[in-house]
């Protein structure tokens, strides 16, 4: 039960970051957000900067943001399916990045998915590595 509400606690906040901030509004929806479909652009563009703060801010934290989904998932899952959890992963950062281009509070990007599914997996599998280092005898 305290587990489940942690969660969903999480989950909050991270809504609140990605897409409830302080631009939101429902007055302009789908009219100021951006997709962006180049992989990983914009953090060759960081490299190149210079800019180390805000590429390991971006890359490393879409990735950290995600892994207590996937904890969570494997974790409270009847089926240990890693593979599932990843797929959950992705789909929970769909719906976020969807929201922000309909909301216009941040960007839609592809980089995101890919991270945000690599943290669900990461997670996942932290959890799935723990459960079977138990098992061994």
């Amino acid at each position: 039960m305290i587990i489940t509400m942690l969660f969903l606690l999480y989950l909050a906040i991270v809504l609140r970051i990605t897409v409830f901030r302080s631009s939101f509004t429902l007055q302009n929806l789908c009219q100021n957000g951006r997709i962006i479909l180049n992989l990983f652009g914009g953090y060759i563009d960081l490299i190149r900067q210079g800019d180390w703060f805000a590429f390991t801010y971006l890359f490393v934290g879409n990735i950290i943001w995600f892994v207590p989904f996937g904890m969570y998932l494997q974790y409270m899952g009847k089926q240990k399916n890693l593979l599932r959890t990843a797929f959950y992963g992705f789909l929970f950062s769909l719906l976020i990045e969807t929201l922000q281009y309909v909301f216009g509070t941040g960007f839609s990007e592809l980089d995101d998915l890919v991270l945000n599914t690599l943290g669900a997996w990461i997670g996942g599998r932290s959890v799935s590595a723990k459960t079977a280092l138990q098992k061994s005898p």
